[in-house]
């Protein structure tokens, strides 16, 4: 048994600007599918959403898409972000009024983006040369840090017409630690193959399911939570947070019933976001705190 990753949570307000002190890394949670990890050297967002777009884009019916929970921060507030990392060409992951905000006010900031959703972020605004394309099994090096790209299926796992993944989850290393972010992603034969020339130390999987009412309304699913903690365990992640819940009331769980089954199922190796909250990981591969 490889030994346990344990972070330590404290309430913190969600830092603007970089100032991270100490060893290890930062991790807040942004709602939806979004964090800021931060190191001592990096700043790293993925899927930020904090806009009200989609509310303004379809309104209340037949899916209401007002937030349950309040933005953690302004985009045009975030500043010294050196990489943003989305995952696919969904309006709460490729968010332009979060991302264009953030590419103006980090003029050096480079966003990674699948191939097959560089259309779409061009047509939002999104400078090119800010804007880095990727595609499964690639791996991009900014300068510290390494991106590499591995295929999640949104219920599916889709290509475009010239054959590119159109959901990626990425996995990068900050600070000695490894993690790994499958942006929107139910269970696929060959998951668990493609993460395993990675020793995964901290995990950000979605865990608000999905069925057949929500597929209707064009509504793509991920994990159960009973999903996502078996990926974290036969994937033998160090330790992993489950997200993807609270922001939209037709696509969120019971929180209450959740939380029980991580506390009496998930062997202290499983936890589930709250929102305010630092998570900080210590330094080094599977380092306690």
């Amino acid at each position: 048994m490889n030994d346990r990753l344990f972070p330590s949570c404290a309430t913190s307000a969600l830092p603007a600007t970089a100032g991270f002190s100490g060893g290890g890394i930062g991790l807040w949670w942004l709602g939806q599918a979004g964090f800021l990890v931060e190191s001592r050297e990096c700043r790293i967002l993925v899927d930020p959403y904090l806009s009200d777009r989609l509310e303004q884009q379809f309104g209340l019916v037949p899916l209401s898409h007002r937030r349950m929970m309040p933005a953690p921060i302004r985009a045009e507030a975030l500043r010294d972000i050196d990489v943003v990392l989305v995952t696919h060409d969904h309006g709460d992951h490729l968010d332009p009024d979060t991302l264009l905000p953030i590419s103006r006010n980090n003029p050096d900031c480079r966003l990674v983006v699948p191939s097959s959703a560089m259309e779409a972020a061009l047509g939002a605004g999104l400078p090119r040369s800010q804007l880095l394309p990727i595609e499964a099994f690639q791996s991009l090096v900014i300068g510290a840090l390494r991106v590499s790209a591995i295929p999640s299926a949104h219920e599916e796992l889709a290509i475009d017409d010239h054959g590119r993944a159109l959901f990626l989850g990425y996995v990068f290393e900050i600070e000695g630690l490894r993690l790994y972010h499958s942006g929107d992603c139910t269970p696929y034969p060959g998951l668990l193959d493609n993460l395993s020339p990675f020793r995964i130390d901290i995990g950000l999987l979605p865990v608000n399911g999905r069925d057949t009412q929500r597929r209707s309304q064009g509504i793509l699913g991920n994990f159960h939570l009973a999903e996502a903690m078996a990926v974290a365990e036969q994937a033998d992640f160090g330790y992993c947070l489950g997200h993807h819940f609270g922001l939209f009331d037709f696509n969120t769980i019971d929180e209450g019933r959740a939380r029980e089954l991580v506390a009496h199922e998930a062997g202290g190796r499983f936890g589930l976001v709250l929102p305010g909250s630092v998570y900080r990981f210590g330094e080094g591969p599977r380092a306690g705190l």
